[in-house]
């Protein structure tokens, strides 16, 4: 039987603790927007990894962010601790922990006068966090990152209507993207976004360029979004000039990424933030797969309200398209295989005629 957080005084200030990447931070909207409409409008703050801020300062809702750096982790990592815990210490009513780190639940029990915090299962591991938090789930990596978000609520009996919500923006934010696509005469779009916040799911240059001659053959334009990071402007340098590729790396913000995505006909790229703001939209993706577990990052089908966790080379559910290698090795989630600094062999094995095959079927038969 499901029990249920007694309490007495509805918060009136919650914190979420979420130290993962960008994609898990836009993953808890869901989270946050059905707390802002239980509690009738709650001050709701985030601590999240600082490299994760710019798709947090987006989400609606939000009042404060504090952030941690994992880059000054070695060489400032006390100086940070001791500032966190001075901002949060006991000041919410409520916190809620989205991963099951020793830091984020650390975090947690100092912040709220409840605390709610995913553990592991390994008694080992979590023995002390059950015996010090008011109440937790156990963190299952066989569920998408979704579910897992919103096992709090059940514990605060919080009814949600959906699994997966995206974030919109005002009508005047669409001018200067409008404007934009009309100087370029672009009416109907494909969106290819090419990296990824991490090396080891991006595809290789080779296959990736093999992959945009292909797509040129459609005859519709296909735009190629990016960051200002080295890695997107990387990557800039290397696409090929095609008729129909253009090439937005670096020029648009995230925000102009939203409305991008909403204008555009399909998604094509890589297993990352961007998939799942397309997801988030309903839109048709056709998304490549490193060596991350679906059964955690898979786009999200709101259409199904399913995402998958069956690894092979190539499956469609609802708008969904996932290639992955056929490599005879498992899946594992490791940033690189045999820690190779990060780079991964698994989307080496993704042959781009394959691609782009699924991307034309359905460019010709809808």
């Amino acid at each position: 039987m499901l029990s249920y957080i007694k309490i007495v005084k509805k918060p009136t200030k919650i914190l979420i603790i979420i130290q993962r990447s960008s994609g898990d931070v836009f993953l808890s909207v869901s989270l946050i927007k059905a707390l802002y409409k239980n509690y009738k409008s709650p001050s709701i703050d985030l601590l999240i990894n600082d490299d994760t801020l710019a798709i947090a300062k987006l989400i609606p809702f939000v009042q404060n962010i504090h952030t941690f750096s994992y880059f000054q982790k070695k060489t400032n990592r006390w100086n940070q601790e001791r500032l966190i815990f001075f901002k949060i210490f006991k000041k919410y009513d409520l916190s809620i922990n989205l991963t099951s780190s020793d830091r984020s639940v650390f975090y947690a029990l100092i912040a709220g006068k409840k605390s709610i915090s995913a553990v592991e299962r390994e008694r080992g591991k979590s023995w002390w966090k059950k015996l010090l938090l008011n109440y937790y789930y156990y963190f299952d990596s066989s569920k998408h990152i979704l579910l897992n978000n919103l096992e709090s609520l059940k514990l605060l009996n919080i009814n949600y209507n959906n699994i997966q919500e995206s974030i919109t923006f005002p009508s005047d934010d669409y001018l200067l993207i409008n404007d934009r696509l009309k100087n370029n005469k672009i009416n109907k779009f494909i969106i290819f976004h090419p990296s990824a916040q991490y090396n080891y799911k991006i595809y290789p240059k080779k296959l990736r360029n093999k992959l945009l001659n292909f797509l040129n053959t459609l005859g519709i334009p296909i735009i190629i979004t990016g960051g200002n990071n080295k890695i997107d402007l990387d990557i800039k340098n290397e696409i090929p000039q095609l008729l129909n590729i253009y090439n937005f790396i670096g020029e648009t913000s995230l925000k102009d990424y939203f409305i991008l995505s909403e204008m555009s006909l399909a998604f094509i790229g890589m297993d990352t933030l961007n998939m799942h703001i397309a997801a988030s939209q309903n839109k048709r993706i056709f998304a490549i797969f490193g060596s991350t577990k679906l059964s955690m990052w898979s786009p999200w089908s709101n259409h199904e309200k399913t995402a998958t966790s069956v690894n092979k080379p190539i499956q469609s559910y609802g708008r969904n398209t996932i290639f992955q290698s056929s490599l005879p090795c498992e899946v594992c989630g490791v940033f690189g295989c045999g820690h190779n600094h990060g780079i991964n062999e698994f989307s080496y094995y993704i042959d781009p005629e394959l691609v782009f095959n699924q991307v034309n079927n359905w460019f010709k038969n809808g």
